[in-house]
């Protein structure tokens, strides 16, 4: 069941989505070499704790830490650990946050010191194709009119899009219906309607679109070792242009 969220749900996302921006502003500072995913993780969580929100991946089906952090070839789900940041990586720092009982979900991928052309090529047409498909994000679209331009952008650059993972609605759960792909015709799937609230998260890779789930269980890569970036916001669908939730 897709929820349509009232006006007061609405304002409730938007704080939710005020402080995971709040967040990513906070860690981008930290990106550096030498420093490890578990402290990027720390940072996180107390920034989190000290806006009054608590982190919404903390014990989420089990997940150890309090935001993802994947690097290089890690698609999604990284746990934080004792890997340390190197010049020329990419970290993708997954961040939700719940306060008043709603989620906001952000993922943004960040170059650590000086990267290839591949990786910031990589990052660029990642972040342009959030913005391509959060063009169709609007009342009277299908979800499948999202995923689809995302799609074809992602391509139009040699780029892979995975087919195991997509986007979902937002609201009192971090993950609700609808899914949102980042694959497939326009045209199909639900159709968008104001009120609802949709994570519209690509999710691309620099080889091959096949990924491999760790022996951990969480962290997701490439299959082919292939470089990985991610791209995310929360966004309230409206008669017009989307609320983006997640940016300050």
């Amino acid at each position: 069941m897709i929820a349509i969220r009232n006006d007061q749900e609405i304002e409730c996302l938007i704080a939710a989505g005020h402080v995971v921006a709040l967040t990513h502003q906070e860690i981008k500072k930290h990106i550096v070499a030498g420093i490890t995913t578990r402290e990027i993780d720390s940072i996180c969580e107390n920034f989190i704790r000290k806006q009054g929100a608590t982190p919404s991946f903390k014990g989420l089906y089990g997940f150890p830490g309090s935001v993802c952090v994947s690097v290089n070839d890690v698609l999604v789900h990284g746990i934080p650990g004792d890997y340390v940041l190197k010049d020329g990586d990419i970290v993708t720092v997954d961040i939700g946050a719940c306060i008043n009982g709603y989620h906001g979900d952000s993922a943004w991928s960040y170059a650590v010191g000086n990267v290839s052309p591949l990786v910031a090529k990589l990052m660029k047409v990642t972040e342009e194709s959030l913005y391509v498909g959060l063009k169709k994000a609007t009342e009277g679209n299908r979800v499948t009119d999202i995923s689809h331009a995302v799609q074809e952008y992602v391509e139009s650059y040699g780029f892979s899009v995975p087919r195991d993972y997509t986007g979902h609605g937002v609201g009192r759960e971090v993950h609700e219906d609808p899914a949102v792909p980042n694959f497939g015709l326009p045209g199909r799937g639900p159709k968008l309607k104001a009120g609802m609230c949709i994570a519209v998260e690509p999710m691309v890779q620099a080889g091959t679109m096949y990924t491999t789930a760790g022996e951990d269980g969480w962290n997701v890569r490439s299959s082919d070792g292939s470089l990985s970036a991610h791209y995310e916001h929360t966004v309230v669908i409206t008669k017009g242009d989307c609320i983006i939730t997640t940016k300050l």
